[in-house]
């Protein structure tokens, strides 16, 4: 998948921010936890502005709610 062929950017830095303004089906509203995948952060765009909205979710949330079987004799098969 690409987001973007022969265009023309400045360099970028580790540490640097990238913002995808138009991601399609890579953007929050589709995004899933498909392949144990943590969602991304969200951001808000006004003019040269910009707001989190959303912290991307951490590997520790996307497990919080999982939940080992038992089946009635302590073991998990």
């Amino acid at each position: 998948d690409f987001f973007a062929l022969d265009r023309e950017m400045p360099e970028v830095r580790d540490g640097d921010l990238l913002a995808i303004m138009s991601a399609g089906a890579y953007g929050f509203a589709m995004a899933s936890n498909y392949n144990s995948r943590p969602l991304p952060a969200e951001a808000l765009v006004r003019g040269d502005k910009f707001a989190l909205i959303r912290k991307r979710q951490t590997w520790e949330d996307l497990i919080r709610n999982e939940v080992e079987p038992i089946w009635g004799d302590g073991v998990m098969e």
